[in-house]
């Protein structure tokens, strides 16, 4: 199980540097879905189901296609205009990772977690009548406000048109 979760870790883990380096956007948002898709792999495999068909739904399925529409309806031209990588680039790169490590390695090493009991597993059934009773409407409003929020990137990228009324 161990190996199983390390293998998953770098399936999320390298396509998320490797969407850092890259010069090129549509291939940045292409390896954040990868990412995305190795982190719902690590949800089935610890045993959230549902939580990992949702990461998928939401994440892959809906985050991915709106990155890619504000990437492809706000860019310029061809090719962004991404610094060349430089010397400071680097400084920052290599001061970023290591904040990161300092971070991580004081939250795993120093960080003592108290023992709680396990709690009973929800059944896949059950969280599916909850979403489709009680909060139904919440689910129903996230929706929507995605579907605004959508709409309203479109029409801040669409390219502006001369008015056709009789104003000279």
């Amino acid at each position: 199980m161990t190996l199983l979760l390390a293998i998953l870790a770098l399936v999320c883990l390298v396509p998320a540097v490797a969407a850092v380096l890259v010069r090129n956007l549509i291939h940045s948002a292409l390896l954040f879905v990868l990412a995305w898709l190795g982190l719902a792999a690590f949800y089935l495999a610890v045993g959230a189901e549902f939580i990992a068909f949702a990461h998928a739904l939401v994440y892959v399925g809906g985050v991915s296609m709106v990155v890619l529409f504000a990437v492809l309806l706000t860019r310029p031209g061809r090719e962004s205009a991404l610094p060349a990588p430089s010397a400071q680039r680097a400084l920052g790169g290599l001061v970023a990772v290591s904040l990161v490590a300092s971070m991580l390695g004081s939250s795993i090493f120093w960080t003592r977690l108290p023992s709680v009991e396990p709690t009973p597993p929800v059944p896949l059934r059950r969280l599916g009548e909850l979403l489709a009773g009680p909060y139904l409407v919440a689910l129903l409003l996230v929706g929507l406000i995605l579907t605004v929020a959508l709409i309203g990137g479109l029409l801040l990228a669409a390219p502006r048109r001369p008015s056709e009324g009789g104003d000279a």
